[in-house]
C-alpha cells in the first residue's frame, strides 16, 4: 500500500529496494487473500488490502510511534546469525517501539503483495477487519470468488486458518496464513450467529476492475473508483473526456481503501490544471505532490465519500475539496494520514516503519480526522449528489 487501512501519505521507495520511486497509499487489506495486498490497519476499520510490501504507505487514524531502522536491522542480523527467524525478531522490535502501523514482510509475502498493484492477486476473495472484541470479521466477499461460492458472508467471524487460531493476531500474520499458491486449499473455521462453521476453500487468481463508468438517464456520468491500482488514473481521465459536454460528473470514492499515490494524483489531475495535490513529510523532510496541467476545470463535479474512503482516496477528495473543484457529499472519511516507508532488512525481509504524515492543499492533516463532507448525506447519496449538481447548473 496511503495501510495504509489503511495512506498514504506517501514516501519514496528506498533505493535499496528498487530504483525509481514508487508512491503508494495503503489499501484495506483482504484477509484471506482478498484484494490487493500490503499493509493493514491493525486496530481500526477493515484489514487492509494494501500496496505491496516495499511500497510506501500511510496509515491512521491514530498518532503512531516509529521503530528505529538501525535497531530493526541489527535485531534481524543477530537473529539470523543465531539461526532464528529474522522476521520474528523484526516484528518484536517494531511491536516494542509503539509503531502502530509498522509491518514486517518476508520475501514471499513481498512478492505476492506486489501483484496487487495490477489489480490481480491470489486468494479466496474476502475483505476483513478487526471487530471491537479483537476478532477478525469478514467485511465484504467478492462476488464469484472462492469465498462467495463457499457461502462466506459479511459479518462472519474468522476463528482459525488451517488450524491456526487468528483471534488477537495482527492482520499481516492472518494474511500470511491465508496466502498460498493458486489451487491450494485453505481450511477456514468461522463463527456465524453463534454457530461454528468450517469451510475448505481453494485459492484462485483473482482480479478486480478498479474503475467503472455508467451514464445516468439524466446525463450525469458516474465514475466509481474502487481502488487506485495501476492504470486507474488514466481510466478516470478517459471517462471524463468521454462524458457528454456540459454535463456533470459524480466521482464515487465510497469504500475506496486507497492504492498507488501516483494513480491518485493522476485522478486528481483529471479535474485540475496543475497545482498542489498534497504535501507530506518523511522524518521532517517536506515533499510536495502536484497535479498535471490540462485537466477539466469547468465541468461540475461532486465527490462521494464515506467511512470506507481512505488513504489515496482521501488524498483525492481532500485536494478537490480544498481547491474548490468538487463538492464532497456523504459522510466523514476514515482518516488515514501517517506515512510508512519500507526498508530492506539483512535477511531480505522488508519492514515498513512510520516516518511522517501528509496534508491536503489547505494544510489539513487527515490522520484521525478524515474529510468532512460539504453536504452530509446518509441514504440515497447518489440522488443527493445529482441534486447538488443541479444547483451547480447541470442535471435535471
Amino acid at each position: 500500500m496511503l495501510g495504509l487501512p489503511s495512506i498514504p501519505a506517501f514516501c519514496l521507495r528506498p533505493r535499496d529496494l528498487r530504483r525509481g520511486a514508487v508512491l503508494t497509499m495503503a489499501f484495506l487489506a483482504a484477509v484471506g487473500a482478498g484484494a490487493y495486498t500490503g499493509c493493514w490497519d491493525r486496530e481500526e476499520g477493515a484489514a487492509v488490502d494494501a500496496a505491496p510490501a516495499g511500497a510506501p504507505t500511510a496509515e491512521g487514524p491514530h498518532e503512531a510511534g516509529t521503530a528505529d531502522r538501525d535497531a530493526v536491522a541489527r535485531a534481524v542480523a543477530e537473529a539470523v546469525a543465531e539461526g532464528k527467524s529474522g522476521k520474528k525478531a523484526a516484528q518484536e522490535v517494531v511491536s516494542r517501539s509503539g509503531d502502530r502501523w509498522g509491518t514486517v514482510y518476508d520475501q514471499g509475502e513481498y512478492a505476492a503483495f506486489a501483484e496487487g498493484l495490477d489489480g490481480h492477486w491470489t486468494g479466496v476473495g474476502v475483505w476483513a477487519g478487526r471487530a471491537p472484541d479483537g476478532m477478525i470479521k469478514v467485511d465484504k466477499v467478492q462476488p464469484g470468488s472462492p469465498a462467495a461460492r463457499a457461502g462466506l458472508r459479511a459479518g462472519d467471524r474468522l476463528l482459525s486458518v488451517d488450524g491456526h487460531a487468528v483471534t488477537g493476531l495482527a492482520v499481516p500474520d492472518v494474511i500470511a496464513l491465508l496466502r498460498g499458491d493458486a489451487g491450494t486449499p485453505v481450511v477456514l473455521n468461522l463463527s456465524r450467529d453463534g454457530a461454528d462453521l468450517t469451510e475448505t476453500v481453494r485459492r484462485e487468481q483473482l482480479k478486480t476492475e478498479p474503475v467503472t463508468v455508467r451514464q445516468r438517464p439524466d446525463g450525469v456520468t458516474v465514475i466509481k473508483v474502487a481502488s487506485f491500482t495501476r492504470g486507474s488514473g488514466d481510466r478516470v481521465k478517459a471517462a471524463v473526456k468521454a462524458a457528454p459536454p456540459g454535463e456533470g460528473v459524480v466521482l464515487d470514492l465510497r469504500g475506496n481503501p486507497g492504492g498507488l499515490v501516483t494513480e491518485a494524483v493522476t485522478t486528481a489531475s483529471a479535474f485540475l490544471d496543475g497545482g498542489l495535490v498534497a504535501t507530506y513529510d518523511v522524518r521532517g523532510d517536506q515533499r510536495v505532490l502536484y497535479a498535471a496541467e490540462g485537466g477539466d476545470t469547468s465541468r461540475p463535479l461532486v465527490a462521494l465519500v464515506d467511512g470506507g474512503t481512505m488513504s489515496a482516496a482521501e488524498l483525492v477528495a481532500g485536494a478537490l475539496q480544498d481547491r474548490g473543484r468538487a463538492v464532497a457529499v456523504g459522510s466523514r472519511t476514515f482518516g488515514k494520514g501517517s506515512v510508512q516507508m519500507p526498508t530492506e532488512l539483512p535477511d531480505g525481509s522488508v519492514a515498513e516503519l512510520t516516518v511522517g504524515t501528509y496534508r491536503t492543499p489547505a494544510g489539513r492533516s487527515l490522520d484521525g480526522g478524515g474529510i468532512t463532507p460539504d453536504v452530509p448525506a446518509g441514504e440515497r447519496v447518489e440522488e443527493r449528489a445529482v441534486t447538488v449538481l443541479g444547483g451547480l447548473g447541470v442535471g435535471p
